[in-house]
């Protein structure tokens, strides 16, 4: 089944317009497509980096190994805790 199409425009300088179409001639592409094309990569883009969290092999097996095997908690962290419980019951 279709999706519902929505429409998005853009106001640009001739400058602008000039060197997408261009772009979108060569790829034997109109200028919405290439536009709509090039704004969708760039925004998965953004998304990945954006929420993707990346590690070295290293790191991940040390995170690994904290989750396996934790720390005792630091007086800090003691400290923390009953402050966030004390702020919890009131």
């Amino acid at each position: 089944m279709d999706e519902p199409r929505s429409r998005i425009t853009a106001r640009v300088t001739d400058s602008v317009r000039t060197t997408l179409e261009q772009a979108a001639g060569l790829l034997g592409a109109t200028v919405n497509q290439f536009v709509v094309q090039a704004a969708y990569l760039e925004a998965q883009r953004v998304i990945e980096r954006e929420t993707v969290i990346r590690l070295s092999h290293e790191d991940s097996r040390r995170i690994l190994s904290l989750l396996d095997h934790p720390p005792e908690p630091n007086q800090n962290l003691k400290a923390a805790a009953r402050t966030y419980k004390d702020t919890v019951r009131a």
